[in-house]
């Protein structure tokens, strides 16, 4: 265990020495304006929102609001996971802390992609343990990566205690989808990559599982006054529950995109983080994730996850509507998917 990982909360301090651990090993983040289309109420299927954002005005506007995609499902793996990733491995090589059994994780399958790209890239070996429910798409590509892998259960719940007794009895890292500090550090080198590219963003939205985006990315902006919206399905809504319980709650999980965002709790370390003013949590629909999804796609010819739209989601239907003038980033988070999916 490092001395990152024997912290409490994460803060700028932990993110920056994420940016400095990975530099050369992540790609860059991509901003790309939002066009009216993507970025419109209107275009959610008739769902209603308090104000017509995007109908009107230029490129890159939803009324007088500016907003932005953050292209991260073009990370390696295709989720911002490979930051976390990277940033884990990367710290116990350094520290000559990691085991020749190298890694365990479990994950309903983006933490799995990104432990297996960040092994195979640094010659270690990974052990992904999935539920029996993972989508037959990722468990291909981990295959193809070169992880050894293991299907425990129906839900990510049963795959982690799979994970924990594996690592007990074979001497393997056990890594963890988003409660590890080293985790959600380097997920927050994306919101550290955002603020670099535009100093003006006042909002950062992120779909939030577990809540290792989340954390990293509050610990990220902490100090700047910079607002994180939380995006969760409303059936798989561990960290709002935790605010609404005043601690971290065993949730149902049956949502639409529990494949990426289908943590039964949330992280300690998040629920703190979101206690903090700036920070504010939302909920969304399974039918307006499909929705975001497929405009993302009839406008752009994007191809994204299901958890890879809850944040755009909750712009499109209304659960979060921009201030005036307010400069709004939507992380685009996964493309782990089957673009078959689609229905045009």
């Amino acid at each position: 265990m490092t001395a990152s990982e024997r912290t409490g909360l994460i803060g700028p301090a932990d993110v920056k020495a994420a940016v400095s651990r990975t530099a050369g090993r992540i790609r860059p983040v991509i901003l790309a304006d939002a066009d009216p289309g993507t970025a419109s109420p209107a275009d959610t299927a008739g769902t209603a929102a308090t104000a017509d954002a995007g109908t009107a005005g230029t490129a890159g506007t939803a009324g007088t609001a500016r907003l932005q995609l953050a292209l991260e499902y073009m990370q390696h793996s295709g989720s911002f996971k490979a930051r976390g990733a990277a940033n884990l491995a990367a710290a116990h090589l350094e520290d000559g802390t990691m085991p020749a059994e190298g890694i365990v994780i479990a994950s309903g399958g983006n933490a799995g992609l990104a432990c297996a790209w960040a092994a195979r890239s640094t010659r270690t070996k990974a052990t992904v343990f999935l539920p029996e429910t993972a989508p037959p798409f990722k468990v291909a590509k981990l295959r193809g990566y070169g992880a050894d892998v293991r299907l425990a259960g129906q839900e990510y719940a049963d795959a982690l205690d799979a994970s924990v007794r594996y690592a007990a009895d074979a001497g393997a890292l056990l890594s963890h989808a988003y409660d590890n500090p080293l985790i959600a550090a380097g997920a927050g080198t994306l919101a550290a990559e955002i603020i670099e590219a535009a100093p003006s963003v006042d909002t950062i939205m992120v779909a939030v599982g577990g809540g290792g985006l989340f954390s990293g990315t509050a610990a990220a902006v902490q100090g700047t006054g910079i607002r994180v919206v939380a995006v969760e399905p409303e059936r798989c809504r561990a960290l709002n529950a935790a605010l609404e319980a005043a601690g971290p709650v065993d949730v149902p999980v049956d949502s639409i995109a529990a494949d990426s965002l289908g943590a039964r709790r949330c992280s300690q370390m998040a629920y703190e983080l979101a206690c903090r003013p700036e920070m504010t949590s939302v909920l969304v629909s399974d039918e307006a994730i499909v929705a975001a999804r497929q405009t993302l796609w009839d406008h752009r010819r994007v191809v994204v996850e299901m958890g890879g739209a809850a944040a755009l989601a909750a712009l499109l239907c209304g659960a979060y509507v921009p201030a005036p003038d307010e400069h709004v980033v939507v992380v685009l988070c996964g493309a782990n998917t089957d673009p078959g999916e689609l229905v045009r």
